[in-house]
């Protein structure tokens, strides 16, 4: 990128025509064409380069989701970038794209549960088999790797538990081996990180999150490596996996501002951190600590961080954590993350999924903070006076 990432943002699109700065909104499902020897040189031009932005159908997309797919791809620095219509729906084209009956792939423990839903049990219906590897032991994905293993997936940091990976350790296993490489950067965002730089071969953000900012828009990214461009091209034609034009011009405009946000998220992440770092019986699930193994994890590969963190409680009294939770005024609780607004919540066993590697004792409980762009002063005393509730 020629330019620093902010000042990209800023300036990536200007549309003199319209003369608008945001590209302008369009919608349509058919599109219409001056003759028939003008759709065939349409479709002729889709063929030779599909990612040009030739359409002759609104299900393939429109000059809206097209914008966002080059702003997009040129922030990852990938071969391309996919959009689908939820983050989730992106990890369902991530696997559909490259795994088939008979496949097995190997994925990191801590995963979002529902993809661990979609690996461990509905993929296990078309015979394709998930292992789980410890991220804090990558040589439980060596010993899982046979002649049939197509992709290693990431998540990192681990969710809800937030643990840092080697991830050029599991991207030399995997080169070795000829094994197809997915990671879940919803945490990082290519503004912190970008993991096809790196050497993954798919990259998945949930675009709900960061970048909308706002809370009110669901969407998905996939940037893909050039060798896996061809698998995903077909994969998202047969399923009709897309991002409606709506909610890519509203995606647009909130990563006008990513940066600016992020920096916020950021600072004041770290400020509850090293408030919360002091409290007894409280573990710090997030890289502050410098000379942790998970910080030193992270500064390899981050430029900075995110603002979604997780406190372990020791605590004799389940009922005391909700308590806890519930007694916070300026943190909402609900799921989702990645808006301006603070959210809490009580990670439940049952909501971690069927993990096989989380060392997690009968009195300690998980609490994931999401922090957002409200005066850190007002959060810190917020939790202050609710941590009195924990017994």
């Amino acid at each position: 990128m020629r330019n620093s990432f902010k000042t990209y943002l800023k300036h990536t699109y200007k549309d003199f025509k319209n003369r608008s700065v945001n590209p302008p909104l369009v919608r349509t499902s058919t599109m219409v064409f001056k003759s028939m020897k003008d759709l065939r040189q349409t479709q002729k031009k889709n063929l030779k380069n599909p990612k040009g932005g030739h359409f002759e159908y609104g299900r393939q997309g429109t000059s809206t989701t097209f914008e966002l797919e080059k702003m997009l791809t040129k922030m990852e620095e990938s071969h391309h970038t996919f959009l689908t219509s939820t983050g989730f729906g992106a990890v369902f084209l991530c696997l559909f794209s490259v795994l088939r009956p008979g496949d097995e792939l190997i994925i990191a423990d801590p995963v979002y549960s529902p993809t661990r839903l979609l690996t461990e049990k509905y993929l296990n219906e078309f015979n394709i088999i998930a292992k789980f590897y410890d991220p804090n032991n990558l040589d439980t994905i060596k010993k899982n790797i046979n002649n049939k293993t197509k992709l290693i997936y990431v998540e990192n940091p681990g969710s809800n538990t937030f643990e840092f990976q080697d991830l050029d350790k599991i991207l030399s296993i995997a080169k070795i081996k000829k094994i197809y490489t997915a990671i879940d950067n919803t945490w990082g965002t290519p503004y912190f990180f970008r993991p096809i730089k790196l050497g993954f071969d798919l990259s998945i953000v949930s675009a709900t999150k960061y970048y909308s900012g706002h809370s009110d828009v669901m969407g998905g990214s996939l940037a893909v490596s050039r060798r896996v461009f061809k698998k995903v091209l077909l994969a998202q034609n047969m399923t009709g996996l897309r991002l409606s034009p709506d909610d890519a011009y509203f995606i647009m405009r909130g990563l006008r501002t990513l940066d600016v946000r992020l920096d916020k998220h950021q600072q004041n992440t770290n400020l509850i951190a090293k408030f919360l770092s002091k409290k007894k019986n409280i573990e710090v699930l997030y890289p502050y600590k410098k000379n942790s193994k998970n910080y030193k994890l992270w500064k390899k590969y981050y430029s900075g961080s995110s603002g979604l963190m997780g406190m372990k409680i020791k605590s004799k009294d389940k009922k005391s954590i909700d308590k806890f939770v519930n007694s916070l005024n300026f943190f909402g609780h609900g799921y989702s993350w990645g808006g301006f607004e603070s959210l809490a919540l009580h990670q439940e066993i049952k909501e971690q999924g069927n993990r096989k590697f989380l060392n997690l004792k009968k009195n300690e409980f998980i609490v994931r903070l999401h922090i957002g762009l409200e005066d850190p002063k007002d959060l810190i005393e917020d939790i202050r006076k609710s941590l009195k509730y924990i017994k």
